[in-house]
C-alpha cells in the first residue's frame, strides 16, 4: 500500500521543511541503512533532515554515509525532542508501532508534524498520515529503493545505493530468506549499476568481530545450545553475568539465534538474553510455524511470519520455563 507518491513534492514547495527520519531501537542495517539512504536521498535534494536513533547500534554500521551526523535519543533528549515537536514531518522507518522506539515514541505521538511509515512489518499501527508498506517486501530498504523511482531517481547515488544494498542483504540473510523475490535482485542489479564495493559491505557487516564477541559466540553454541528434538527446536540462554564476562556490546549479539536454525531438522529456534530489566527474545522459524505469533501470544512481540521478537518482565528462568510450557499447544506446527 502506498499513499507516498505526492509527498515529495509537497516538501519540495516548503521554504525549509524541517525533516525528521527515526527508526527502530538497537537498529540493525535494515533500519539505519534505509534512514540514511533517506537522509542522503534529500540532501542531494537540497533538503535538510536529522536522523535519530532511540538507542545506540553496532558500530560495525559506522562505515554509512552520513553515520556521524545520526543523533542518539539516549544521550541527547532535550535536543531531539526539540527537533521532533518542530518538525514538519517525521519519517518513520522499519517499525509497525511507537513503542518501537522507547520514548521518543511518545514525543513523535505528540508532535503535530505529519508521520510518514516506510515499512515491511505485519500489522502496522495507524500513527501515521502518509504510508509506503508492504509486508511482501524482503526489507525497508527494498522499499525504499521503490520510494526513490517513485520521487526522483536521478537523486540516487552510491552513498544511498550502499545503505540499500547492506539492509536488503542483511535482511534477507545473504538473499537467502524466503522474502527475497525476484524484485529484491532487481533492485540489487540496480544498486550495483553505482559501482557500490558489495564486497566492503559484507566485509563491514560479516567481519566486523572482536576476540571477545567470537569467544562469546562460540561459548553460548557449544555451552548454552539446547535441543527438543521431539518439537524440533533449539534455544539458547544468555545471563547477565556472561554478558559482563564477554565484554558484549551492541551487535554482538546479532544473527546469534540463526545458529540454532542452521541445524538439520530444526524448524524453531530461540534466544534469551537477560537485559537486566526485561528479558530480550529473538525467534526464527521454517516452514509453517508462525514466529510472530508466537511472539504475540507469550511474549508482548510481533514481526515477521519467519523472524519475529518479544520480551519478558519475568526472570530469565521464568521466561524460559513459559517458552517450554507453550510447545505442546503448538506442536501441529513443529512437528
Amino acid at each position: 500500500m502506498s499513499t507516498i507518491q505526492p509527498l515529495f513534492e509537497q516538501i519540495k514547495k516548503l521554504t525549509a521543511p524541517k525533516i525528521v527520519i527515526t527508526t527502530h531501537h538497537k537498529p540493525d542495517a535494515d533500519a539505519l541503512g534505509s534512514s540514511l539512504g533517506l537522509y542522503n536521498f534529500f540532501k542531494n535534494a537540497g533538503i535538510a533532515s536529522q536522523v535519530i536513533s532511540p538507542t545506540d547500534y553496532g558500530d560495525f554500521l559506522n562505515w554509512m554515509a552520513g553515520e556521524a551526523t545520526i543523533i542518539n535519543f539516549e544521550e541527547n533528549k532535550i535536543k531531539c525532542e526539540k527537533l521532533v515537536s518542530e518538525a514538519n514531518f517525521v519519517f518513520c522507518l522499519d517499525f509497525n508501532a511507537l513503542s518501537r522506539i522507547n520514548d521518543l515514541g511518545a514525543m513523535v505521538a505528540k508532535s503535530t508534524a505529519k508521520k510518514v511509515l516506510i515499512d515491511h512489518h505485519l500489522n502496522p499501527e495507524r500513527f501515521y498520515d502518509y504510508e509506503h508498506w508492504s509486508s511482501n517486501s524482503s526489507s525497508t530498504c527494498e522499499l525504499l529503493f521503490d520510494v526513490i523511482k517513485l520521487w526522483d531517481y536521478s537523486l540516487l547515488n552510491k552513498d544511498i545505493a550502499q545503505c540499500l544494498y547492506a539492509g536488503m542483504m542483511t535482511d534477507t540473510g545473504s538473499f537467502r530468506f524466503p522474502s527475497t523475490s525476484s524484485h529484491t535482485h532487481l533492485v540489487a542489479a540496480e544498486l550495483l549499476k553505482f559501482d557500490i564495493e558489495h564486497h566492503s559491505i559484507h566485509e563491514h557487516i560479516s567481519d566486523s568481530f572482536t576476540e571477545d564477541s567470537v569467544r562469546f559466540v562460540g561459548y553460548v553454541i557449544s555451552q548454552k545450545l539446547v535441543i527438543i528434538p521431539e518439537y524440533h527446536i533449539a534455544y539458547m540462554t544468555v545471563s547477565q553475568e556472561e554478558l559482563m564476562k564477554y565484554n558484549v556490546a551492541t551487535g554482538d549479539t546479532e544473527g546469534l539465534v540463526n545458529y540454532g536454525l542452521e541445524i538439520r531438522g530444526i524448524k524453531l529456534a530461540a534466544l534469551f538474553i537477560d537485559r537486566k530489566h526485561l528479558v530480550k527474545m529473538s525467534f526464527r522459524s521454517k516452514g509453517n510455524f508462525p514466529a510472530n505469533e508466537f511472539a504475540a501470544k507469550y511474549f508482548n512481540g510481533g514481526g515477521h511470519f519467519h523472524a519475529a521478537g518479544g520480551q519478558s518482565e519475568l526472570s530469565l528462568e521464568e521466561t524460559v520455563d513459559l517458552f517450554l510450557t507453550a510447545l505442546p499447544d503448538w506442536a501441529p506446527l513443529l512437528t
